[in-house]
């Protein structure tokens, strides 16, 4: 079994592998799991911070695995007006409900209940599987940290 302990936005090596993961699973320290190629692999990684789509693990023997966001059930919603989909926004981090927010769009986790508050303020709404990267909180890593040093 590969077992990972550390992580890097990016490398100089090849990549030997990916792993395909969905949000809930990126966000734990301890994962069992199967990289897109068959091979079994441990990843133990810091609570509390988790893995970034597109972030490198680096495994005991030096391989280096990519994390792939999995498409997973969310909610899209959309507007071309800012005002409105501020307000949306709004009422949605007031209900601390996690976001991925983009340009005129936001994304969660299907609920019937936030999607007719965000229906009610005009945005439309998208059923259709995508991949979930919500933002990290205020204190959290952002995805364009570097994570390690270079020893050139």
């Amino acid at each position: 079994m590969l077992k990972a302990y550390e992580r890097y936005d990016h490398t100089h090596d090849p990549i030997a592998d990916t792993i395909t993961l969905d949000h809930d699973t990126r966000k734990k320290a301890r994962i069992k799991g199967t990289t897109d190629s068959g091979q079994s692999i441990g990843i133990f990684m810091e609570r509390g911070h988790p893995l970034l789509v597109g972030e490198i693990l680096k495994t005991e023997c030096g391989k280096q695995i990519q994390v792939i966001g999995a498409e997973e059930p969310v909610s899209t919603a959309s507007t071309d007006n800012w005002l409105t989909f501020a307000k949306a926004c709004y009422h949605l981090g007031n209900r601390h409900t996690v976001l991925q927010v983009g340009e005129l769009w936001l994304r969660y986790k299907p609920d019937h209940v936030l999607d007719e508050l965000v229906e009610m303020f005009g945005l439309c709404v998208d059923a259709s599987p995508a991949v979930f990267e919500p933002e990290n909180g205020a204190y959290g890593k952002s995805a364009h940290a570097h994570t390690h040093s270079h020893e050139h």
